[in-house]
């Protein structure tokens, strides 16, 4: 639009950065070699983030590379989703024209969501995957635009990036495989405080292969230097460097506004202020230059032509004359698009800002809002309802900011930005007590038939209890639970004589206590069904009904909980509660696949996960995708689980649901580990943990996971961390069973692992108690399995002969109670009661064959090893040629698997077995090494076992000999090495090193 010249006080030399532009050019060739690469830039404001940028960006052009650019606004109200994809799809659109609009073809008003030029939005398109399909979409554009170039899109100042942005980014991180594509990002480091949600994203982000991460810093003396000796056209004084070096601290921005005071001749003038730093050149501008400068601050941080022309009240001619003062001068800069101007700096621009009057403010914010309601067009389509709602906001005019700021929710719900929705939301809050009665009425009428707002209210009169619903939904679905509890308490206090609408909120509270496990929520329930007992049936009932059928499902799944969510089921059904209806179906089908009706149970689930995705139900249907999954897991189908997992956790991450998608991965994991693919698994783990929103439950299902997987691979001290980090999460005043077991089959393995049997007998008893709880069969088996186990590898210890047979018999007592009726639990039965008979003496070869047999049908590689190794076990206490040479078989089976796995425990319990049983594990592995002082290799491993205190029959049994043979080679070892007894012996071989340590 205009020719506008740069400031003389820029460098024109691109100073220092020799680092950073490195890794930029290598991201770049790269992504030029098909692989898409990303990078985030922090650094403080002002540091040299959007110079190192347009440096890169030329250089890159001058390649042969497209390069688009992208900016976050700063509004105020998290009122913009996706802006800064939408400014660099703009961007190629105006490059590619043609192109761009052929890759859209056919989905022009899908992706107008994010591109409101492509045309109108589909409204009549079924909202089945809306944000899903949209961010599918995104990735498939770029993708098919980068196949044959290179494309580089450049997304500035992400601090100010809505959440819907966050998780757009975050989806295309992982969905791009392909193409010549580079992202780089930028953001203020200095702006991330605490508890900045881009702290967390920018963690998952890092975690990623493709990603690269680095900070900017400061200029260095020398580079300062540099920098003012090109925009003076001379090298500094020294004295001159002292004081900018000072003053700036090597801040590029702070340095060239210094540079820019000494060329004018005022030194002395700065204030040591940064607002007052900030301020000089605009106050250096002719007044009506600053009249415009004042306007454009409070626009946000980019503000349309047409729209501070209408604001302004000047000519078109008289304000490009004024923009061109000031962009001469550096204070303002054209945006990529040539019709839109934003600060230089965005210090700049809180600076002036914050110089305005608070009266000046709101006057000019009415402006702003009475020129956009007279013409829409003077913003962009997508961004219309979250200005006006800002600037209506800012004008503190509650009667206009009202309903603009609710509309502006309703349009962030239907791009499916719900953390932006809950944030308009608050606002609203903030405005109502200074609306007029009969405006916040009908602005909340309209929420709650738009779906806004859960209807509650049998009148649908649109109070503020409604407005307060509303809030309470969205905190608690984007994870901020605290706020939806501190909404609940509100609005009961408020509820007194209306047991219909108090009834809804103690259910709201079920989900917020139980998710931040200060409640098993059994009160919230009781109280939700002693205000409805007297009523007629409503939707309220029906989510009664449901949460209790849940409760039941979860803490007491008796025969009586079956038909508990029989009625609910019906109840949603005739009072036309669809979508609680789902909750109480997915109920159900848990409660019967617990009864033995496992593909019935299987079958209703599916369907209900196979229903239409809406906004209403999103949260209900996609929570139903992790209950599938572990119900898949449960049965031993892990395959089926992790299929299910992946789809369910992709679906609410990009629906903006972060505690679903945490919670699917923490179920997806679970499978994952199953499987023998542990470093899937932990990936899957890092992106559940570093999602803002996951709930104290979650966390502690992720730490149970993360247990596991030490676990297995041997880092007991990392399990023992993790068991502690689960309890503290899930653990506390009201523990539920599907935690309490899993956590206390952990805690018996690491006990087992360190001989403390007693311990592990303790732990049994206070898991289990008289018995497993009914519907946790799941949980049971592998629980009784480890105990089983500690028991058979404790036979013979002084310490655990005195309560072996109470042991023993309390084992088989709770297998009793557990049903058996899937393949997996069966085959763990038999492998519990192999190693019950191994700790009572009794020859178990039959029965591991039986367990080997029934495991090698299920899909878990580390049961099935483990199975084999007890099997092999049995076959050489058997002794014989036959026998031995099966269990050297099955010891190579289970040890490739403990190899490829990184099983630590199992692979070394394989590797000693083999060894005392003189197996090579290994193609030309020596079974007999050459003799050690004389000692056979027989003979060696016989004086190991004296040396820790083993009795001969110890030996025999330890080694599979008779006793008179290790009497036998005790006698030789003595002989041959002049010693008195057994403990000189010992002390020979441990003075001479023949032992590791």
């Amino acid at each position: 639009m205009l020719d506008l010249v740069e400031s003389s006080h820029i460098s024109p030399v691109f100073v220092g950065r020799n680092a950073e532009l490195t890794v930029l050019g290598e991201a770049l060739s790269r992504a030029d070699a098909g692989e898409p690469r990303a990078l985030f830039m922090g650094g403080e404001a002002g540091v040299g983030k959007t110079r190192l940028i347009e440096e890169f960006l030329g250089r890159a052009a001058a390649n042969g590379a497209v390069v688009a650019r992208g900016g976050c606004v700063e509004t105020g109200a998290d009122a913009l989703p996706y802006h800064p994809v939408s400014s660099a799809l703009r961007s190629l659109r105006r490059q590619l024209g043609d192109e761009l609009h052929a890759a859209v073809a056919g989905q022009e008003g899908e992706l107008a969501r994010l591109l409101p030029e492509l045309g109108e939005m589909d409204r009549d398109r079924s909202e089945t995957d809306g944000r899903a399909r949209l961010f599918e979409l995104t990735v498939r554009l770029l993708e098919s635009l980068a196949a044959d170039r290179t494309l580089v899109l450049a997304l500035e100042d992400l601090h100010w990036a809505d959440r819907s942005t966050r998780e757009l980014l975050s989806y295309l991180l992982r969905a791009l495989t392909d193409g010549r594509l580079l992202i780089v990002a930028t953001y203020r480091a200095d702006d991330l405080h605490r508890r900045h949600p881009l702290r967390p994203a920018l963690a998952e982000y890092e975690r990623l292969r493709t990603v690269t991460r680095f900070e900017l810093s400061r200029f260095d003396r020398t580079e300062v230097r540099r920098q003012l000796a090109a925009i003076r056209g001379e090298a500094p004084t020294e004295q001159m460097l002292d004081r900018v070096f000072a003053r700036s601290e090597g801040n590029a921005f702070f340095v060239e506004e210094l540079a820019c005071s000494i060329v004018e001749g005022s030194p002395g003038g700065i204030s040591d202020s940064l607002r007052d730093l900030l301020l000089v050149r605009v106050e250096a501008l002719p007044d009506e230059v600053q009249r415009v400068v004042r306007i454009a601050a409070e626009a946000g941080s980019e503000v349309e032509f047409r729209l501070l022309a209408t604001v302004t009240g000047l000519a078109e001619d008289e304000l490009i004359a004024t923009l061109r003062t000031a962009v001469g001068v550096s204070v303002l800069q054209p945006a990529e698009e040539g019709e839109s101007f934003r600060f230089r700096h965005a210090l700049m621009r809180e600076a002036v800002a914050g110089d305005l009057l608070p009266g000046e403010r709101s006057s000019l914010s009415r402006r702003y809002a009475e020129a956009l309601e007279a013409d829409p067009t003077l913003v962009r389509n997508g961004e219309r309802a979250g200005r006006l709602a800002g600037y209506w906001f800012g004008a503190r005019d509650p009667a206009k900011a009202l309903p603009a700021v609710i509309a502006a929710a309703g349009a962030a719900r239907g791009r499916h930005a719900f953390a932006e929705q809950h944030q308009l939301l608050e606002r609203a809050l903030e405005l109502w007590d200074d609306t007029p009665e009969e405006l916040r009425c009908r602005t909340m009428r309209q929420a709650v038939d738009d779906g806004l707002s859960p209807a509650i209210s049998p009148d649908a009169s649109g109070d503020f209890v409604d407005l307060l619903a509303a809030i309470s939904v969205a905190a608690r679905l984007t994870g901020e639970r605290e706020r939806a509890l501190a909404i609940c308490k509100r609005a009961l206090r408020m509820l007194e004589g209306e047991p219909l609408r108090a009834a809804w909120f103690w259910i709201e509270r079920y989900q917020l206590m139980r998710d931040l496990s200060r409640s098993d929520g059994w009160d919230e329930i009781t109280h939700a069904q002693e205000l409805l007992k007297d009523l007629p049936p409503t939707v309220i009932h029906a989510e009664v009904l449901t949460f209790a059928a849940h409760w039941h499902t979860v803490h007491q799944p008796t025969p009586a909980a079956i038909e508990t969510a029989r009625e609910a089921v019906e109840l949603c059904r005739l009072t036309g509660a669809e979508i609680t209806g789902y909750t109480a179906q997915h109920t159900l089908a848990w409660l019967t696949m617990d009864s033995g009706d496992v593909e019935a149970g299987l079958q209703q689930a599916r369907d209900i996960c196979a229903q239409e995705l809406r906004p209403g139900n999103v949260s209900v249907l996609l929570r139903g995708y992790g209950n599938l999954s572990t119900a898949y897991h449960g049965i031993g189908r892990y395959a089926e689980a992790v299929e299910v997992g992946e789809n369910g956790s992709g679906l609410a991450e990009r629906h903006g649901l972060p505690d679903v998608a945490s919670f699917i991965d923490g179920n997806l994991a679970e499978s994952l580990i199953q499987l023998g693919r542990w470093s899937d698994a932990d990936d899957v783990l890092d992106r559940a943990i570093g999602r803002r929103g996951t709930s104290v439950r979650t966390h502690g299902q992720i730490a149970e996971q993360r247990a596991e997987l030490a676990l297995v691979r041997g880092e007991y001290d990392e399990a023992r961390r993790q068991l502690a980090e689960s309890d503290s999460w899930s653990g506390g005043t009201y523990p539920e069973p599907q935690h309490t077991l899993p956590m206390a089959r952990v805690a018996i393995v690491l006990a087992a692992a360190d001989g403390r049997i007693l311990d592990v007998r303790t732990l049994l008893e206070t898991a289990v108690g008289e018995a497993i709880a009914p519907g946790h069969q799941r949980y049971g088996w592998p629980l009784l399995y480890e105990a089983a186990a500690a028991e058979s590898r404790a036979r013979g210890l002084a310490v655990a002969e005195p309560g072996s047979k109470a042991a023993v018999e309390r084992i088989r007592k709770a297998m009793h109670g557990q049903p058996d009726f899937v393949p997996v639990w069966a085959a763990q039965s038999l492998m519990i009661e192999a190693e019950l008979l191994t700790a009572e003496g009794v020859d178990t070869t039959a029965h591991w064959t039986e367990a080997v047999a029934a495991t090698e049908q299920l899909e878990g590689p580390v049961l099935l090893a483990t199975a084999r190794l007890r099997l092999a076990e049995a076959l050489i206490t058997q002794g014989g040629a036959g026998p031995r040479n099966a269990a050297g078989e099955l010891l190579l089976q289970a040890r490739a698997v403990a190899h490829e796995l990184g099983a630590v425990p199992l692979e070394t319990e394989i590797t000693t077995l083999a060894g005392r049983a003189r197996i090579p594990l290994r193609q030309g592995e020596d079974a007999a090494p050459a003799p050690v002082l004389g000692l056979t290799a027989r003979e060696l491993d016989v004086l190991r076992l004296v040396a820790a205190g083993r009795s001969n029959r110890k030996i025999a049994e330890e080694l599979f000999i008779s006793p008179k043979t290790a009497s036998v080679h005790v006698s030789n070892i003595m002989a041959k090495l002049g010693a008195s007894g057994r403990g000189e012996a010992a002390a020979i071989a441990h003075r001479l090193g023949v032992f590791d340590d």
